[in-house]
C-alpha cells in the first residue's frame, strides 16, 4: 500500500517534527561529509516553502544514552544553515519545557534542530512517554530518515501514535526505488553483493536468487563460498560456521535458475597494509600465509560482461578491502563499468557509495540508497517499523 507523503497533506501554518538522518562524520568540530544533509534538503525546502515551521530531530553516533560533547549537533546545525542560506537554531535539549517554549514561539518558515536524540536512553528503547513528549509541541510527524527506518525507536515509530505520520520526499524515493527492484525488475537483472560476511546478507541473497538472472559475489563473503567448494584459500578470512549455509545457497541457485558467479581470480597479500606486496592468484592456488583481499582482473572482466548485458543492476557492499588501497581496485573498476552501462542501477552501502563519490560516478547511478541495514532489510522483504507507521494513501 503506497504511503502518504508531504505532498498529500496541508502543512501551511503547521509545526512539523521532521525525523532526518544527520548521522554524519565529524572532523574537529566540522562536518566532514554532508551527503546525508544534502539528501534531505528537498524535503526541508518543500515544507518551508509551503508554510510549515520545522523541528528537526536526528541521532549522531552511538552515545548510548549519555550526553557526549563530541556528538552534539552544533556542527550539523551550522552546516545545514550554510546549505540553506538561513540560520538554523539548535536547542540543547530533545524534549521538555525549553523545547516546548521554543517551538511555541516559532513562525512559519522557522527551523530549529533538537539535540542528539540518543543522548536520552529512552529514544532507542522506544519509550512511550518520551515519544509523547517529542510529539507534544507539533502537529505532524514527517519521517525522512530511511537509514533508521528499520529501527523501532521513539523518533522513528513511537511518535506516530500521537500525531499523523507521513513520508518525506527522500523516504518516498527510497520506497519507490527499492520496491522497483523487488516488484518490477528490468531484465536481465544482475545483483552484486560484497562485504565481509555471508551472515549479514543470507536473506538478501536468497531473495535475489528468486529475482535476479545472475548474482555476482565478491568481498570476504566470496571466500566462504569458495571454501564451501573445498578451496583452501591460505590465510584468507571466511566464515567457518557458514560453509553449510553457503553450500545450501549454491544448491538453491541451481534450482532457482539464477546463476551464482564467484571470483575466478583474487588479489592476495601477506600483510593487509596500504601498498603492501600483492599478486593475483586463482583461488585453488592460494596457500601458506597469503590471504585474498580483492577480486582479480579476470573476475573484473567476468563481472563486467554480465553488467554490460544487464537492464537492471542492484549492488550492495564492496568487492575487496576497499579501505586499504590498492585493494579497492576491484570495486572501483566494476563501479566504472556499471556507470558506463545503460542499465538502471540501484546502489546501497556506505563503502560502495564512498567509492562512487571518489570516482565522481554518483551522477551516473540510477538511485543511491541512504540506508545500510534498512536497505538490506527492505530487500529481504521485511516490513520496516519506520515505514509501517506512516499513513496509507
Amino acid at each position: 500500500m503506497p504511503k502518504k507523503c508531504i505532498e498529500d497533506v496541508d502543512v501551511k501554518g503547521k509545526k512539523v517534527l521532521l525525523r532526518v538522518d544527520f548521522n554524519v562524520p565529524l572532523d574537529e568540530g566540522r562536518v566532514r561529509d554532508d551527503a546525508r544533509i544534502r539528501a534531505v534538503l528537498p524535503t526541508i525546502t518543500c515544507l518551508l516553502e509551503r508554510g510549515a515551521s520545522l523541528v528537526l530531530a536526528s541521532h549522531l553516533g552511538r552515545p548510548r544514552g549519555k550526553a557526549v560533547p563530541e556528538l552534539m549537533m552544533d556542527p550539523v546545525a551550522e552546516r545545514l544553515g550554510e546549505l540553506l542560506g538561513k540560520p538554523v537554531k539548535k536547542l540543547d535539549q530533545v524534549v521538555g519545557p525549553e523545547v516546548a517554549k521554543a517551538v511555541e514561539k516559532m513562525k512559519d518558515g522557522d527551523i530549529l534542530l533538537l539535540e542528539n536524540l540518543r543522548f536520552d536512553k529512552r529514544e532507542e528503547g522506544n519509550d512511550r512517554e518520551f515519544a509523547r513528549q517529542l510529539a507534544a509541541p507539533v502537529d505532524i510527524f514527517v519521517n525522512d530518515a530511511f537509514g533508521t527506518a528499520h529501527r523501532a525507536h521513539a523518533s522513528t515509530a513511537g511518535v506516530a501514535e500521537f500525531v499523523p505520520a507521513v513520508a518525506g520526499l527522500l523516504m518516498k524515493k527510497e520506497i519507490e526505488a527499492l520496491s522497483h527492484c523487488l516488484e518490477n525488475p528490468r531484465r536481465p537483472m544482475t545483483a552484486i553483493l560484497g562485504g565481509a560476511k555471508v551472515s549479514d546478507k543470507i536473506n538478501v541473497m536468497r531473495r535475489f536468487l528468486q529475482l535476479a538472472d545472475q548474482l555476482l559475489i565478491g568481498g570476504g563473503m566470496a571466500n566462504t563460498f569458495l571454501a564451501a567448494r573445498g578451496v583452501s584459500l591460505g590465510e584468507s578470512f571466511y566464515e567457518q560456521d557458514l560453509l553449510e549455509t553457503a553450500s545450501s545457497i549454491m544448491n538453491e541457485s541451481e534450482q532457482s535458475g539464477c546463476r551464482l558467479v564467484l571470483p575466478v581470480d583474487l588479489v592476495v597479500t601477506r600483510k593487509l597494509e596500504p601498498d603492501s606486496d600483492s599478486k593475483v592468484m586463482e583461488p585453488q592456488d592460494i596457500d601458506g600465509d597469503w590471504k585474498a583481499v580483492d577480486i582479480g582482473p579476470e573476475t573484473v572482466k567476468t563481472f563486467s560482461r554480465y553488467i554490460s548485458r544487464s537492464a537492471m543492476i542492484v549492488w550492495n557492499g564492496p568487492l575487496g578491502v576497499f579501505e586499504v588501497p590498492p585493494f579497492d581496485q576491484g570495486t572501483r573498476l566494476v563501479a566504472g563499468e556499471m556507470a558506463k552501462s545503460e542499465a538502471y542501477s540501484v546502489v546501497g552501502g556506505g563503502d560502495l557509495v564512498a567509492a562512487l563519490e571518489s570516482l565522481g560516478l554518483t551522477g551516473q547511478v540510477g538511485f543511491i540508497s541512504t540506508g545500510g541495514g534498512a536497505t538490506l532489510e527492505f530487500w529481504e522483504g521485511k516490513e520496516l517499523p519506520g515505514i509501517k507507521v506512516l499513513q496509507d494513501k
